[in-house]
């Protein structure tokens, strides 16, 4: 009796062996559980620190704009005002040259002719410029040709006469200058 009721040492040693194999898979599978959800932590980490560098250049880029639009507009801040001063001082211009044809406004252009100047200064003073045009290639971002005309002296494309005067505040065009172009020969 006592043979059958104590495993022999054979058979021990054979359950033993099948116990071991028995956790070695469930060891393996929780080493891969855990190495899964390693490697799926260090991918959301990349993703992560991938979306924090673009925000923070998006931001950065956001940033510069914001500073580049603000300094735009403080530049160009009159440019509305000068736009509408441009056809007033083009009245005033006609006015002048009517006094200039009538005999004793000899004191009425004088005055005029210091306004105009104060008005040309102010002008410059926001950046203002008269487009130069006569004689000049013609420009299209420039000039606005109203006219072409055949000129045996100033060559063909170039601007023979100036109609309307244009205005640039600094590099941003307020209004082309009107003009006639030559046709050449």
């Amino acid at each position: 009796m006592s043979t059958e009721t104590q495993p022999s040492s054979e058979q021990t040693m054979h359950s033993q062996h099948d116990t071991a194999g028995a956790e070695a898979p469930e060891t393996s599978n929780a080493a891969n559980g855990a190495e899964a959800a390693i490697n799926q932590v260090q991918a959301d980490l990349e993703r992560f620190r991938d979306l924090a560098l673009r925000s923070q250049a998006d931001f950065e880029n956001y940033r510069k704009r914001a500073i580049r639009e603000r300094e735009e507009a403080v530049r160009f801040a009159n440019f509305g005002f000068v736009e509408k001063l441009v056809p007033v001082l083009d009245s005033f211009e006609l006015g002048l040259t009517a006094a200039r044809n009538t005999q004793g406004a000899e004191s009425i252009i004088s005055g005029m002719e210091m306004v105009q100047r104060q008005l040309e200064d102010v002008l410059h003073q926001f950046g203002v410029e008269p487009v130069q045009s006569t004689g000049l290639p013609f420009d299209p971002n420039l000039h606005e040709a109203v006219a072409q005309e055949q000129s045996e002296t100033i060559a063909e494309g170039a601007v023979i006469r100036q109609l309307r005067k244009g205005y640039r505040m600094k590099e941003r065009l307020v209004r082309a200058a009107l003009v006639v172009v030559s046709g050449g020969q």
